[in-house]
């Protein structure tokens, strides 16, 4: 199903269920079936499975505000963040949850993080979590810029998944880590399921998605609705915990970019605009 094999896009991780406009970076300011998912680990793209808690996204655990300062580094994290991740109960794990998936996206495969915690018996966990997509790399030596805490933002937020499926999807964006998928997968996932954008790093954070109308019930079929909303029984649309849906995306972002499939700029309620945008696509339904 894939082609493309250059060192610089390995960017593939398994995790099961469990408005800027430049700086620094020099640019602009994730159930599909086994079979797809199969090939997707085999060939190292931006196709991942996704299962974040949407409630992680709530800082009365880990607040992402307390990372950015600081570069990514056990010895330099602000005390309360090295408090929330080595918590031995419900709130370290959803703060350790949460900050496994900012790595995933911030860091690259090259790249960990690492640091030590114990349970409520005094047992030593070892945690090292691995980087993947590289959106914000220099991370590890730097405190995070602001165009890198919405790509970071961004990424983290399409990762969400209130149910707790692993769920496979396309990421794609201007970002040079995702602006280039390739044929195989456009063709297998083809399916726009919405767009995220946002601020993680705020207190409380302001995240943003929207849905491609058409594909509405694509996406919900196959498990994912923090960009369209899960429907109640009164028929109404819930949204995801600490994500906002603005509506459909061909009203609050620009049209599909022909070059990589992505929307380039997305606006949320406030009338801010965001060129740090993450485009998800679905494979369709069987």
């Amino acid at each position: 199903m894939k082609g493309r094999v250059h060192a610089r896009y390995l960017r593939t991780f398994l995790f099961v269920a469990l408005p800027c406009c430049g700086g620094g970076d020099g640019f602009p300011m994730e159930s599909g079936s086994v079979e797809a998912t199969s090939s997707a680990l085999l060939n190292h793209n931006a196709l991942n499975p996704n299962a974040l808690n949407p409630n992680a996204l709530n800082p009365n655990a880990l607040n992402p505000n307390a990372l950015a300062p600081s570069r990514l580094e056990e010895s330099s994290l602000a005390e309360s963040a090295l408090r929330a991740i080595t918590e031995p109960g419900e709130i370290g794990d959803i703060s350790r949850q949460l900050l496994r998936y900012i790595v995933s996206c911030a860091l690259s495969s090259a790249q960990s993080f690492r640091f030590s915690w114990r349970d409520e018996l005094g047992e030593l966990h070892e945690e090292s979590y691995g980087g993947h997509l590289g959106l914000a790399s220099s991370w590890s030596d730097e405190p995070l810029s602001a165009s890198r805490r919405q790509w970071v933002s961004a990424c983290v937020a399409s990762r969400a998944n209130r149910a707790g499926v692993s769920v496979m999807i396309s990421s794609r964006a201007s970002h040079p880590s995702l602006r280039y998928p390739d044929r195989g997968e456009v063709e297998s996932f083809g399916r726009e399921e919405g767009a995220f954008w946002g601020n993680l790093f705020t207190s409380p954070p302001r995240l943003y998605a929207c849905y491609k109308e058409a594909n509405v019930e694509n996406s919900r079929a196959l498990g994912r609705d923090c960009a369209t909303g899960r429907r109640d029984p009164s028929g109404a649309a819930r949204e995801c915990p600490n994500i906002h849906i603005v509506g459909s995306c061909d009203l609050a972002c620009d049209a599909l970019s022909a070059a990589g499939g992505h929307r380039p700029r997305c606006t949320d309620d406030r009338g801010e605009r965001s060129f740090a945008v993450i485009t998800t696509f679905l494979p369709p339904l069987p």
